[in-house]
């Protein structure tokens, strides 16, 4: 009985036996079939689809594929394509996606570009049956050779790497490669402002190889004029009138001469802006001085706050002006304006003080004479509001007695009798300029009345030469 037993013992260990030696050599297989069940007890046959997925992907095996392809570790990319032979050529092509900003105080401007090599290095062929390219992004950039171009005048520049750097690498199986990066770049723009707010103005981005002169890299446009494109740009206080690329080279005296490509654009500016904020307020401000011209000139009060609350205006214009602007040392066409302006509107005060002044001196006069000793200056306004001499009432004073006219001498210096002055009668003598300043100093209230048409006829004659001139 117990041999019985002991046989059947070891029948059921050799049974076992392969199922144990099998656990031994595969430990985690039962642990992802409990995962696998687990996790994909709904979803069978999705997860049956993700774990042949998972089988058949390999990014470490893949990335040494890839090395080995261009045989990266075989040469050394510190140096360039073709070396110690001819100048290698870098095609260039750029698509400009937006102009940011355009600082007239900074004098710069900022745009947003897709900057694209095109050249060939041989290093990086390899065999392709079905003639396709592989695409690259940052990561294999660091390990090959590419140009070093930079941006001349460029003050800041940086590549966008949201979400990951926006750089692009294209290999093709002959050697043939594309690099495309994404920059924004502020560069320096020479703005003459002789013209300004009714100027143009010409602005160009420069690029060039920083280490390689002409006879290592030959830079040029690929496609010809067709390598710069633009996206449809709306600026705020310009209007773009052309965009064209343009080639040349730069000297520089320790290594020689490079290769130097421009994007030129020339920015016309809207005017209407600065005719809202500017050039209306000023016109209605010089227009508001004239105003003082109607009222009373025994109205000091009115007049002077008026006056100076213009001045005061257009020296606040004239501020805001500056403030926005480069400190240049030369004149705008807005500061020709502003201070003509300005220049209009402090004459209006001067013709007051003037104004006030011979009426002053008039008043003193027939003062001395006794002629004012009853007058009420409240009762000399005329219907338009200015005082005028022939309304004062000289009926209590005594008339003035007739001045003998000295007779003339003949030539043989004998006197001859002239008759009297009778009515209508003219004299044919023109009188002087100084009779005309004596008249308008003793009738001070005729230098309101010059000064509504001169004025006004002064500033529209200004206004058609500066337009004539500047548009």
């Amino acid at each position: 009985m117990k041999l019985i037993l002991l046989s059947l013992r070891l029948l059921c260990l050799a049974c076992l036996w392969p199922v144990t030696l099998l656990n031994h050599r595969f430990p985690n297989r039962r642990k992802n079939k409990d995962v696998y069940l687990g996790e994909h007890a709904k979803h069978r046959h999705p997860g049956r689809i993700d774990h042949k997925l998972k089988k058949q992907d390999s990014t470490k095996s893949l990335l040494i594929k890839t090395e080995q392809l261009l045989r990266i570790e075989e040469h050394d990319f510190a140096m360039r394509p073709g070396f110690g032979g001819s100048a290698i050529p870098v095609g260039i092509d750029v698509q400009v996606e937006s102009l940011d900003s355009i600082s007239e105080v900074n004098m710069d401007f900022t745009m947003t570009l897709y900057l694209r090599h095109y050249w060939k290095d041989e290093r990086l062929a390899f065999p392709s049956g079905n003639n396709l390219s592989r695409t690259f992004d940052s990561r294999l950039v660091k390990k090959i050779w590419v140009p070093d171009v930079f941006f001349v005048h460029s003050k800041r520049s940086f590549i966008h790497d949201t979400t990951m750097e926006n750089i692009m690498l294209r290999v093709y199986p002959d050697g043939n490669v594309l690099y495309s990066v994404r920059i924004t770049v502020t560069a320096q723009c020479s703005m003459d402002f002789s013209s300004f707010p009714l100027d143009t103005q010409n602005c160009s981005l420069e690029l060039e190889s920083y280490a390689y002169n002409e006879n290592d890299l030959m830079l040029y446009w690929k496609n010809g004029n067709d390598s710069l494109r633009t996206d449809e740009i709306v600026l705020s206080q310009f209007f773009i009138e052309e965009f064209n690329p343009s080639s040349g080279l730069a000297f520089y005296s320790s290594t020689g001469w490079y290769n130097r490509l421009y994007i030129n654009f020339i920015l016309r500016r809207h005017i209407f802006f600065f005719m809202l904020q500017t050039y209306f307020p000023t016109m209605l401000m010089v227009v508001l001085s004239w105003v003082s011209f109607w009222i009373d000139r025994r109205a000091v009060p009115a007049r002077v706050s008026l006056g100076i609350t213009t001045v005061l205006t257009m020296s606040t214009i004239i501020t805001g002006v500056s403030a926005s602007m480069p400190q240049v040392s030369y004149v705008k066409a807005v500061d020709i304006y502003l201070w003509v302006s300005f220049l209009f509107v402090f004459l209006s005060v001067i013709e007051y003080a003037a104004v006030n002044y011979f009426t002053t001196v008039e008043e003193m006069k027939k003062m001395k004479k006794g002629k004012l000793s009853r007058f009420d200056t409240s009762q000399a306004m005329a219907f338009d509001g200015c005082f005028h001499d022939t309304d004062i009432d000289l009926s209590t004073f005594p008339q003035l007695t007739d001045l003998a006219v000295e007779p003339p001498m003949s030539s043989q210096n004998s006197i001859v009798p002239e008759a009297p002055l009778t009515l209508g009668t003219r004299l044919r003598k023109t009188p002087p300029l100084r009779h005309h300043l004596q008249l308008l100093m003793s009738n001070s209230y005729m230098i309101d009345s010059y000064s509504r048409i001169l004025f006004p006829l002064a500033y529209l004659t200004f206004n058609i030469i500066y337009w004539s001139i500047y548009t």
